[in-house]
């Protein structure tokens, strides 16, 4: 019996020592692995490293499949971490025309600049600020910053065409070609307001437009020069009677007194006409 309790004994003191000498070695190998570090190198993503904190020695390691996939250049996550890290920049710029790169550079994603650019070669087009603004890939914290750079020229009525006309609001091929035929009457227009001389063109068809343009200088008209039949086709003059009037008043009156005031005073203008002529921008005497 006593032997028998020895020889048991002796069995559980034998495992109980494999016991220790297993976990020493397991304790020797995870003090190990948690001396060690791995890293990517920066200039080679597609490449990992192992460093030592005892020798600082590198030993290539052969990466796996998903860290390449995460560290290549074009990867969701590279893409991402390129973003949050790029430098975002403020410039002024025309939305209407800015480039797909440049919008990037203004802090855009690819994505959120080929939509604007999309909506773009769709035929859109931001005619205000507050248009821009609308755009579902502009949040508001990137209007705010961008707003005062936003730069939108406004249309110049004496160079526009009708097909830049049409784009106007409210203004179709009709009200376009009767800009460009009018302006052709008055030789230019010399100041946004005399667009409501064109037949139905009413106050609230330009109070919608009237930030949207404006006139650059026309050719000054030659009310004090003009021989009668050149003076009659004037909108504001019209009648063979009044330009008749016009080259008598010129005769018969010393040149410091050729005013737009005193031909109305004359009665040679009626006051409507004669205000609006005096608006106009018209060659010295």
């Amino acid at each position: 019996m006593k032997k028998e309790t020895s020889s048991a004994s002796f069995k559980v003191g034998a495992i109980a020592l494999a016991f220790l000498i297993i976990g020493y070695q397991a304790a020797l190998v995870v003090g190990r692995a948690s001396r060690l570090r791995l890293e990517a190198n920066r200039d080679r993503p597609d490449t990992v490293y192992i460093f030592s904190d005892r020798t600082a020695v590198r030993e290539p390691a052969t990466a796996s499949s998903e860290t390449l996939r995460r560290n290549a250049p074009h990867s969701e996550f590279v893409q991402a971490y390129r973003r949050q890290t790029r430098r975002v920049e403020s410039f002024r710029f025309n939305p209407n025309t800015v480039s797909v790169e440049d919008l990037i550079r203004l802090g855009f994603s690819e994505k959120q600049a080929q939509a604007i650019d999309n909506y773009r070669q769709k035929g859109g087009r931001f005619r205000r600020k507050a248009d821009f603004a609308k755009s579902f890939v502009v949040a508001d914290s990137v209007y705010r910053r961008l707003e005062p750079y936003i730069n939108i020229p406004r249309l110049d009525l004496n160079a526009a065409d009708s097909t830049a006309l049409d784009e106007l609001p409210g203004i179709g091929p009709y009200y376009a070609a009767r800009i460009v035929s009018y302006r052709a009457e008055l030789g230019g227009y010399s100041y946004p307001e005399q667009l409501m001389d064109i037949y139905h063109f009413d106050r609230e068809k330009y109070d919608g437009l009237k930030d949207l343009v404006f006139c650059s200088p026309p050719a000054p008209f030659g009310l004090w020069t003009l021989p009668a039949d050149s003076l009659r086709k004037h909108p504001y003059i019209r009648s063979w009677q009044a330009a008749r009037s016009i080259v008598l008043f010129r005769d018969n009156t010393p040149r410091e007194g050729w005013t737009v005031e005193a031909i109305a005073a004359a009665g040679i203008l009626p006051e409507e006409d004669a205000r609006r002529l005096s608006r106009c921008v018209i060659a010295a005497p």
